[in-house]
């Protein structure tokens, strides 16, 4: 069973074209893996709400900044979990806000493993604010007279544009170890405004994390993301270190070589009680931007119910309570 579902899946990543750009950028990404895979949705077997804000280089004005709330759970009478995920990405005049729901088919693998596939559905919406352009030939008031007088037909106002997607994932999980590839954007879908035409890229990612307990009261969680719209990759490793289940702290490098090199992070946090995590990030700009970036930040906080929720028959599997990735 499992060997066909994962033909299925790999069928699905041959289907291969690309065209825009790479999805928003997450230096806290081993804390919200659901916002990347809908196969992950319910595989901590509890409910689990994140939320996390990036304004991405600091310092650069109409810099990026991002917004994502995520919150999932199992579902034991569908043999699953399910997801809602919604982000707002906003880099200079453009916004695009998307929003999905994942289910996911979880089956048992041994005594202390499991493997899911997943997938997720939902729209995406651009929105250009044609009110704010600037053209050199352009005439603008304090009145709100707005005249582009460019070649190009732009806007005098805000414009957006919906088109659905489609997301697919799978995932596997054992006590120390988890790993899990995913497809968003799978149709690669064309939003068609009245002033733009832009069609989204399939975009994949690979995620793998591992924990190691070093001793009673330290452990050790190194994690990677790969991803990539087959024309571009991007990389990331990081290694954090938690102490009494609780303080974690440690970093992470962007980019695989001297060409995509783009930020070194530390990262740091703690369980604030025994349901709430709060998490930050600095990111050092060590791309070319760094002359006029000063870095970026990234704060998250998370709820989790630490415990099964609704009714029905309750999972063979406990997994290690330790692990970062929620």
């Amino acid at each position: 069973m499992i060997k066909r579902l994962l033909l299925f899946f790999c069928l699905l990543l041959s289907y291969l074209n690309t065209y825009s750009q790479q999805p928003s950028q997450y230096t806290l990404y081993m804390f919200n893996t659901a916002q990347y895979n809908p196969a992950y949705a319910g595989m901590s077997n509890s409910l689990i709400l994140t939320g996390i804000y990036r304004k991405q280089w600091q310092g650069i004005t109409q810099s990026p900044s991002q917004q994502n709330i995520n919150i999932h759970a199992p579902v034991y009478r569908l043999s699953g979990g399910i997801g809602i995920n919604v982000e707002n990405d906003k880099l200079g005049l453009e916004r695009n806000l998307q929003s999905t729901l994942s289910y996911n088919f979880q089956l048992p693998v041994g005594r202390s493993s499991k493997f899911s596939i997943g997938i997720a559905g939902g729209i995406f919406q651009k929105t250009l604010d044609g009110a704010n352009i600037r053209t050199p030939e352009g005439t603008y008031t304090n009145s709100g007279l707005i005249e582009h007088n460019d070649a190009l037909p732009l806007p005098n106002n805000e414009v957006s544009a919906i088109t659905p997607i489609f997301n697919a994932g799978i995932y596997f999980k054992t006590k120390t170890f988890e790993m899990g590839v995913s497809a968003i954007n799978v149709q690669e879908p064309e939003i068609v405004g009245d002033f733009f035409s832009t069609q989204l890229s399939r975009n994949y990612f690979l995620t793998a994390a591992y924990n190691l307990d070093l001793s009673r009261s330290v452990s050790l969680h190194p994690s990677i993301l790969l991803k990539t719209d087959q024309t571009e990759w991007q990389s990331e490793i990081s290694l954090l270190f938690k102490y009494d289940d609780n303080i974690f702290l440690g970093g992470s490098l962007r980019g695989y070589n001297t060409n995509t090199l783009d930020a070194a992070a530390i990262i740091a946090g703690l369980n604030i009680s025994e349901k709430i995590k709060l998490a930050y990030a600095y990111d050092f700009t060590l791309s070319d931007l760094n002359v006029i970036s000063n870095g970026s930040h990234e704060i998250m906080l998370q709820y989790n119910l630490g415990r099964d929720i609704g009714k029905g028959k309750l999972p063979k599997i406990i997994f290690n309570p330790r692990f970062l990735g929620q």
